[in-house]
């Protein structure tokens, strides 16, 4: 008996746990160079098959396979006792879309034999928007809801950023990182304890850049982070007085449109700011300083916190929450020659606000507006300076070029309920005479989807049609008068809670209310 027993007891035990099964992806990608860093963008297909192989023969009760979405950020505090951490950290899992396992795919009874390999297809779209239970905590206005449901780009992968084959510094902090893949788990039910047990699993991380459509322009009213407009007092030379005062503003420019994901388009990313300059002399007569050169800089900013942000990310929050956390890098862009600038002589009578001056004498040294800013960009006349004399004065406009340096990783404009992305033109100018203007406005990078995911999205959109289509022909019709008391009649309820989106045990995910991570 005692023999037996034994025996049982080693077939069990080599059913159970004798070896790990050995995972592989095999990724059905046709796109050439993007063979080695798979890249997909929004409704781009991600296919292919896992194969499981074992050394042993292994029970198993189920398979899980999903493609998943998730970030994670930590936040280091300043503490006054040196043992203690001042580090809090948070995991958002913002997408999971599992793949259903067909029972056939199975052997029977659930044993992988050793030595033999067994393979299960996958299949995921990538989706344009998140679901609603994505982001559930409290916002201050439904356009960061808006926001934050937009699939965000992966960050922070140091072995995934970049374009094509190629791999690029994304200007990513360490405290803040989107990853996506596909993620497979192997069960097991224990024979003592009946309790489901993961005895393999293994995770293929994919690089997703989503498609980002171009958003309204930021408003910058007040913002002490920009700085559109800036006056300087230019010398004739040392201890020769006053030549006048230069003038110069831009306004936020078109964005940079970088190509989809799975593309071979390698044409320089580029946007072109305007400048508008106006010199108002010191006394009658005095000509406009020489211009040397103009530089341009891109600061990219990564917004991160252990919270949910409520609002769009600004520095001027950083000091009032502890839970937030801001990594600022400056990229030098293009240098110009605008000693050719063409100046152009203006009378009093071509100033575009008159009534400003007289503002500006009862004591307001800057009347611009938003509508003075547009008539200036239109007519290329700013609002006189602080020292006008209602004389002739000069003004000049500048067309900058600005592209996107090669190398680095240049991602989206997003913002998530974690982490954002934000970018600052900066314009600097140095005049003969005077110190350097600086300027600095927000600027937007977009990004174009892919080729396959536009087509898909497009074959979705004519499917979508037609069944509406068809629906409508079988939709049943009242003939019923019309109800004028105000109130609905002949209503359905319906199920309108979405698709559930978990594909695992609940994992690290961020609170709706508290904020904290649960």
């Amino acid at each position: 008996m005692s023999s037996l027993g034994n025996q049982i007891g080693s077939k069990v035990r080599t059913l159970a746990n004798m070896g790990h099964p050995n995972i592989e992806f095999v990724m059905d990608d046709s796109d050439g160079p993007c063979r080695i860093i798979p890249s997909y963008s929004t409704m781009d297909t991600i296919s292919g098959h896992v194969a499981i192989t074992v050394p042993a023969d292994t029970r198993f009760e189920d398979i899980d396979i999903a493609f998943i979405g998730t970030s994670h950020t930590f936040v280091d505090r300043v503490t006054t006792t040196p043992s203690m951490t001042g580090r809090s950290e948070s995991t958002h899992r913002f997408l999971t879309l599992r793949q259903p396992v067909d029972e056939s795919c199975f052997p029977s009874p659930r044993i992988f034999e050793a030595g033999r390999t067994y393979r299960f297809p996958f299949f995921f779209n990538i989706p344009e928007r998140l679901l609603p239970k994505a982001c559930t905590h409290d916002v201050v206005a439904d356009h960061v809801h808006d926001q934050h449901l937009m699939l965000p780009p992966s960050l922070g992968d140091a072995d995934l950023s970049g374009f094509g084959s190629r791999l690029l510094d994304d200007l990513a902090p360490e405290m803040a990182k989107i990853t996506y893949g596909v993620k497979v788990r192997i069960a097991q039910r224990g024979f003592l304890d009946n309790v489901i047990h993961v005895i393999g699993e293994r995770m293929k991380a994919v690089r997703v850049k989503p498609a980002f459509d171009e958003q309204a322009p930021l408003n910058i009213d007040g913002n002490d982070e920009y700085r559109p407009k800036q006056e300087k007092t230019i010398k004739k030379g040392l201890f020769k007085g006053k030549l006048g005062t230069l003038t110069a503003q831009t306004i936020q420019p078109k964005p940079f449109s970088i190509p989809g994901a799975r593309t071979s388009n390698n044409k320089p990313i580029t946007t072109v700011a305007k400048l508008v300059l106006r010199f108002d002399p010191a006394e009658e007569g005095a000509q406009p300083p020489a211009l040397s050169s103009l530089h341009t800089k891109l600061k990219v900013s990564t917004f991160y916190a252990t919270t949910p942000m409520h609002n769009l990310p600004s520095r001027t929050h950083l000091a009032f929450d502890m839970s937030q956390g801001v990594y600022a890098e400056n990229v030098a862009l293009n240098s110009l020659c605008i000693t050719k600038a063409k100046w152009e002589e203006h009378t009093a009578a071509s100033n575009p606000a008159p009534e400003c001056l007289t503002r500006r004498d009862s004591g307001i040294s800057d009347c611009s507006t938003a509508s003075d800013t547009a008539n200036a960009f239109a007519t290329g006349i700013l609002v006189p300076s602080s020292n006008y004399k209602n004389g002739t004065f000069y003004t000049a406009q500048i067309l900058v070029p600005v592209t996107l340096t090669e190398k680095k990783s240049f991602i989206p404009t997003f913002h998530s309920c974690l982490i954002s992305r934000t970018y600052t033109l900066g314009l600097q100018i140095a005049p003969q005479g005077g110190s350097n203007i600086s300027l600095k406005v927000p600027v937007q990078i977009c990004a174009n989807g892919s080729d396959t995911g536009i087509e898909n999205a497009r074959a979705r959109s004519v499917e979508a049609v037609m069944y509406r289509e068809a629906a409508d022909m079988f939709t049943p019709r009242s003939v019923a008068p019309p109800n004028f008391d105000g109130t609905r009649t002949n209503v359905q309820a319906r199920d309108e809670l979405p698709p559930d989106y978990v594909a695992f045990a609940p994992s690290t995910r961020v609170a709706a209310r508290s904020g904290a991570s649960v």
